[in-house]
């Protein structure tokens, strides 16, 4: 899953950065908020994290922004604000979630989560995808092929969800890129290659199918797959 992280204090941000990824998440970090308004436009993420008190533009502008331009990802708000109206005005301008500093890292991470799982769609039921013979729990960061565990790296993880989530829709080389990779990640150019390959190796070829010119699907297994697609 990959995070816009809107934070202008430099130590919290930094503290967050590393805590995200530590949880498995892809995080870019965007420190005023003229720059937090752009990213998202031309770039894909699954959640932010924003604090209302960004140089340039404020929090709530940036949010306002976001959604005037039918941006429709989780928001949540990070912020010293603990006010009853300060709550409400956030969530009224299209808030997910809000946050009041001092926080616990456990209980961030928790609403990061519930977040999530609110907004996925298709396949889930309780936190939990299934698709065929695999079962991914969301909620638990796990999965099983047939009721057998299967260990994926924090990135396969990531990027297998991101296709189940949403079976039947093709996702570019470039897509899956960036759900899975920030900014300042040293990227190879067949990356996304090597870890569908283990992918497949892991469960069955087809998993995720290669559509040539197009991209990335994920499938059901056939009875009478054979080989690598």
């Amino acid at each position: 899953m990959r995070v816009i992280l809107a934070e202008d204090n430099e130590l919290l941000g930094d503290a967050l950065v590393t805590a995200l990824k530590q949880e498995g998440y892809a995080v870019d970090w965007i420190r005023n908020g003229k720059d937090a308004v752009n990213a998202p436009l031309t770039e894909n993420f699954d959640i932010a994290i924003l604090d209302l008190g960004l140089p340039g533009l404020d929090g709530l502008s940036v949010l306002r922004a976001w959604r005037a331009s039918k941006l429709d990802f989780p928001v949540l708000i990070l912020t010293a604000r603990d006010t009853t109206a300060s709550r409400v005005e956030g969530l009224d301008s299209g808030a997910d979630d809000y946050l009041v500093k001092p926080f616990e890292r456990d209980e961030l991470m928790a609403r990061l989560r519930s977040l999530l799982r609110r907004a996925e769609k298709s396949g889930q039921k309780d936190g939990v995808i299934t698709f065929g013979d695999i079962c991914m729990n969301v909620a638990e960061h796990s999965i099983t092929y047939c009721n057998v565990p299967v260990n994926l790296s924090r990135r396969e993880y990531t990027l297998l969800h991101v296709l189940l989530a949403k079976p039947g829709k093709v996702f570019s080389r470039e897509k899956l890129q960036q759900a899975i990779y920030s900014w300042d990640d040293d990227i190879a150019s067949n990356t996304v290659d090597v870890h569908i390959h283990n992918i497949r190796k892991k469960f069955y070829p087809e998993v995720i199918k290669t559509l040539r010119g197009v991209g990335y699907v994920a499938a059901e297994k056939s009875s009478d797959a054979k080989g690598d697609t």
